[in-house]
């Protein structure tokens, strides 16, 4: 009963996302990340090897909060590196499996591991 329990509470654990974010995904073959995908988190499945962040930092989401975006690159390749871009000053590698904060104050990108 024990055991039957404890798979229960990690099949349950694997089904949350990251503080409970509502998940987006890129249409294919698509290189921008929408302004709209603020306060979500972005998975990358096979993404291009390099997207880009909205050319003028938005300064809120849809909700009025900060801007930020969580973005988490799923690969499949264990070697696939995916570069975010936004301003000239702002890029950043992730990993696969790696997740990467990302805020905007309205005129900059920041990051967070």
């Amino acid at each position: 009963m024990k055991a039957f329990l404890l798979c229960i509470a990690l099949f349950s654990g694997q089904l949350n996302t990251p503080q409970n974010k509502e998940v987006v995904h890129l249409p294919p073959h698509h290189p921008m990340i929408d302004s709209s995908f603020g306060g979500k988190l972005l998975e990358l499945i096979n993404a291009p090897p390099s997207i880009n962040l909205p050319k003028v930092p938005p300064r809120q989401d849809s909700e009025g909060n900060p801007w930020s975006l969580d973005v988490k690159n799923l690969g499949p390749k264990v070697v696939v590196v995916v570069t975010v871009v936004g301003t000239p000053q702002f890029s950043i590698n992730i990993s696969v499996n790696q997740t990467v904060h990302i805020s905007s104050n309205g005129a900059t990108y920041s990051q967070k591991w």
